[in-house]
């Protein structure tokens, strides 16, 4: 198997031992799960069923980030208590990627769970030196970390416009660079807050997920990833985070997955353009749903268009009409597996099935290696 690495640049070989270690960042639950985000988790449930189809035993981990500021935001907005809110999106996400039929992940821990470990972790990087407090929260120091940059390949200019656009506060002045992220910050009095040596307060949003990913993987993961807009500054500030305590590698491989848009808008909750996958399941079978977004290369940028539904639709149908049983050939099938190692280039393993389902032979086993049944 080759897929792309975005630390790398390039398309380089992908081969873990017996069990894969994989961490894939999961949503905020404040809203619906919109298409976007099964773009993310499709990606990484076929990467999962073709690592299992050769023989591996894949730990996956998702995470729900269920206290940041999004959903503390929402939480004060509508009146409610911000885990109920976190439960009640939870139960919706995890209906809907069930009827996707995305598999069961090794484990979906929760931010809050891993407060005693992201306390830890956060004394261990003030311990190393890599960390300051002030103002009342704790700051990583990027200046500390050589490699910080390394992830993105971004310049520091770029740096600081993504910071400020994706809550990073380098306007904050606390800190002794704009682009020092936070550690552990003060909570607001309708807030949720934990004691720790800092003061009562909540972890930011970067050390969770070292803190989950360590705990529930150990200190190096074989793979990590998930939208491209997470690289700066989420991954590249758990990268430095983690890498500045234990000294060795956090991440073997970055994978990342391109934004869905519509009409030539990133789609977001901020922006609200957003497709929900709850509206499109109430409208057409679930395999259907699946196909569309399989349709596209997980690391291209597209626009959503109910026209990708209208072409599912009609490709579940011939491979129905040609039958789950019939008689798939072997090279049909070694060639739907190569497409797949391809930098899971899964379009042009759908275009086997078509054909084969168009000679009259049945696509079902082909089909089940990208998650459709028939």
């Amino acid at each position: 198997m080759r897929l792309y690495d975005t630390t790398r640049d390039e398309i380089v070989a992908f081969d873990p031992g017996p069990v894969v270690s994989m961490y894939s960042c999961g949503i905020t639950p404040y809203d619906a799960a919109h298409v976007g985000h099964a773009q993310v988790y499709l990606t990484f449930d076929i990467l999962q069923r073709r690592l299992i189809d050769l023989g591996h035993e894949p730990k996956l981990v998702r995470n729900v980030t269920d206290v940041d500021d999004d959903i503390l935001r929402k939480a004060r907005e509508i009146g409610v208590h911000y885990l109920d809110l976190a439960a009640e999106e939870m139960a919706r996400f995890d209906a809907n990627m069930a009827a996707l039929d995305l598999l069961p992940v090794y484990s979906e821990p929760r931010a809050t769970s891993a407060i005693p470990e992201i306390l830890s972790l956060i004394g261990a990087v003030l311990d190393a030196g890599h960390a300051y407090s002030a103002g009342g929260s704790v700051y990583f120091d990027v200046s500390s970390f050589s490699r910080f940059g390394e992830v993105s390949h971004l310049s520091r200019s770029e740096m600081l416009v993504l910071s400020a656009e994706r809550g990073g506060h380098p306007e904050d002045p606390n800190k002794r660079d704009p682009l020092d992220f936070v550690l552990w910050q003060p909570s607001a009095p309708d807030e949720p807050s934990w004691e720790s040596r800092w003061g009562k307060g909540r972890p930011g949003w970067h050390i969770e997920c070292s803190a989950l990913a360590m705990r529930e993987l150990g200190e190096t993961v074989d793979l990590h990833g998930g939208g491209t807009d997470l690289i700066f500054p989420h991954h590249e500030c758990e990268t430095a985070q983690s890498e500045s305590v234990t000294g060795t590698t956090f991440s073997r491989h970055w994978l990342h997955v391109g934004m869905v848009g519509l009409d030539g808008t990133k789609m977001s909750k901020s922006l609200g353009n957003l497709v929900f996958v709850g509206d499109l399941l109430k409208e057409w079978d679930p395999a259907v749903v699946r196909l569309a977004l399989l349709e596209h290369h997980y690391r291209s940028n597209w626009d959503w268009s109910d026209d990708d539904l209208e072409r599912a639709g009609q490709r579940l149908e011939r491979w129905r009409g040609a039958g789950a049983q019939g008689v798939m050939t072997a090279g049909a099938l070694d060639a739907v597996r190569g497409h797949i190692d391809d930098d899971l280039t899964v379009a042009d393993a759908l275009g086997v099935l078509d054909d084969e389902a168009a000679a009259g032979r049945g696509a079902g086993p082909g089909a089940a290696l990208v998650g459709v049944e028939l």
